[in-house]
């Protein structure tokens, strides 16, 4: 496991955002009359439940919700067209 599985989702992500594919979760969020309002709306939401989750939930729910946050700061990052690498970067310049 690793960064890989990482890097599959973000290209998915962001093929969503060139190729719709209809009944698909990302597609929806991007073709959504709320544009990146939307997203940012989801992200507002699942940093929430990520807080609710540490607080009063347990390993397997802060998991969940952190896994769900994580996935709509990616569809953000697609719809800005930031590379994932450059957070990647980012965490390495601050490590030095």
């Amino acid at each position: 496991m690793g960064d890989d599985i990482l890097d599959e989702v973000y290209a998915v992500v962001c093929d969503r955002k060139v190729n719709p594919k209809a009944g698909s979760y990302v597609t929806s969020i991007y073709n959504d009359p709320k544009g990146l309002d939307k997203v940012l709306e989801k992200i507002g939401e699942e940093a929430a439940e990520v807080i609710i989750a540490a607080k009063n939930g347990g390993e397997r729910e802060i998991i969940s919700e952190s896994a769900d946050l994580i996935f709509h700061l990616m569809i953000m990052l697609a719809a800005k067209d930031v590379p994932l690498d450059k957070v990647r970067e980012e965490f390495e310049r601050r490590r030095k």
